[in-house]
């Protein structure tokens, strides 16, 4: 069972010059309970802060235990009556904003509850996501990867959000928030904060009649359980219960061993992009490469033999974005076993290679087929990498030459960053930036390479 840790009494001063102790005070005095197997420490961690094996820990048991009101979220900040009454101007794409109002007056208020918490994070930008990197470094080091985008998109939108219901809500509450304090630099800041370290309470599935769609929990900051870190082998989990959130070990852990938590089935790329870390490769068994849509209607047009051809493709093309199968942004994603989106790879392939009259049937029945229906378990054996040998010479072509022009986006190309990985003298000499960058790179290089050897032609 988890216990409260001893701790020896320390005065104001060593408080402020160490936040960590600070910080574990402050458990103990909230009830946060923490298991005397652990400890938390900044050194022989993977990242800056993270959990340790005092001694040897059963599968089973309970890491440390937070209470519901030590949670900080809109539901338990001091400005929560002003966020629910304002409830309906605050509502966002994102669902963050409430969150974000809340921490903009915890973290610069010096008498807030969380503030030995928060002090734990004086700059957040030793979270060192790629939003806090240079348009020219991003570019340099993650072209290819989705992440530039991913970024851009995520500055515009939270620019946005700021501007437009952020700033006039804290105009609107003087007393509150100040927008010279409390600018949009600060801002960007706690979005990349709530990126790297915020939970989601999973919805609980009800059988229910009604068929609605269910909304997700909001973001909320767990303190304790943010001070995990992340590997897809993980050894431990966040449980939820009405009155406390719990991380129990989900396997034996030997004494000096790290306790990881599991963010989910996270590629890396989207790792670096939310968290600002990656997972040397090739450990990240949930890696994930992506190959645009629209490359692989790219791929068909290089073999079109004439303008009929070519009308032809179009108006397959067409139809298949008119069934949302594809989309003009949209990927096809494949990890390290074959296509995760298999059914909508599928009949990407089926409907561009098409005879004509099996098409003009096809589009006659708006996308019906009479006669049969694809197997989802075939489709998805049919994509597998142990499946794809199996595929017409007409579907591995254009696989094969979708995987290559996602290649060609790269930057850098295989075998460069193989010799790189491979040369402990070279990856030394790189910065961390770079190091990050390169695993992600290589682990989606790695993925096409291997869709592309498997779609080569024989003849």
């Amino acid at each position: 069972m988890a216990t409260d840790t001893k701790r020896p009494k320390i005065d104001d001063e060593n408080c402020v010059l160490d936040p960590l102790k600070h910080f574990l005070l402050w458990c103990d005095s909230v009830k946060l309970t923490l298991s005397d197997k652990v400890y938390l420490s900044k050194d022989g961690t993977v990242a800056e802060y993270g959990m340790l094996a005092k001694e040897d820990i059963e599968e089973g048991h309970i890491l440390f235990s937070i209470p519901r009101e030590t949670l900080l979220h809109q539901g338990t900040t001091k400005v929560k009556k002003v966020l629910e009454e304002g409830k309906k101007t605050l509502e966002s794409a994102s669902g963050w904003v409430p969150l974000l109002l809340a921490l903009l007056y915890e973290y610069t208020c010096s008498q807030s509850h969380w503030k030995p918490y928060l002090s734990l994070w004086p700059d957040f930008r030793t979270l060192d996501q790629p939003m806090f990197w240079s348009d020219e470094e991003r570019d340099k080091l993650l072209k290819g990867t989705g992440i530039p985008e991913a970024v851009n998109t995520d500055l515009k939108k939270l620019q946005d959000e700021y501007n437009n219901i952020v700033l006039p809500f804290m105009k609107s509450h003087p007393d509150l928030w100040d927008p010279e304090k409390h600018n949009l630099e600060l801002y960007k800041n706690l979005v990349a904060f709530v990126m790297a370290y915020s939970f989601q309470e999973p919805v609980e599935d009800e059988d229910d009649e009604e068929e609605e769609e269910k909304q997700p929990n909001p973001p909320m900051m767990v303190p304790m359980a943010d001070m995990l870190n992340h590997v897809s082998k993980h050894n431990a989990n966040l449980e939820y219960t009405p009155d406390c959130l719990r991380m129990v070990s989900v396997r034996h852990i030997e004494k000096g061993e790290e306790v990881f938590n599991t963010y989910g089935q996270m590629a890396n790329w989207q790792l670096l992009h939310m968290y600002g870390f990656a997972e040397p490769f090739p450990t990240n068994g949930n890696d994930t490469a992506d190959i645009q849509m629209s490359s692989v209607y790219k791929a068909a047009v290089q073999v079109t033999q004439s303008e009929a051809d070519q009308r032809l493709l179009a108006d397959k093309w067409n139809m298949l974005c008119e069934m949302e199968i594809v989309g003009e942004k949209g990927v096809f994603i494949f990890g390290q076993s074959g296509s995760l989106t298999y059914s909508e790879l599928y009949t990407t392939l089926k409907v561009l290679c098409m005879p004509v009259q099996a098409f003009e049937e096809f589009r006659e029945n708006e996308g019906w087929e009479e006669d049969e229906e694809d197997d989802d378990d075939e489709m998805e054996q049919a994509l597998s990498f142990d499946g794809l040998t199996g595929l017409s010479a007409e579907w591995k072509r254009l696989l094969h030459t979708a995987a290559a022009l996602t290649l060609d986006s790269y930057s850098e190309d295989v075998e460069t960053d193989r010799r790189r990985l491979e040369d402990q003298g070279a990856l030394a000499e790189l910065s961390s930036r770079e190091r990050r960058a390169m695993h992600v790179r290589y682990g989606q290089k790695s993925i096409l390479q291997r869709l592309q050897q498997l779609t080569k032609s024989t003849s």
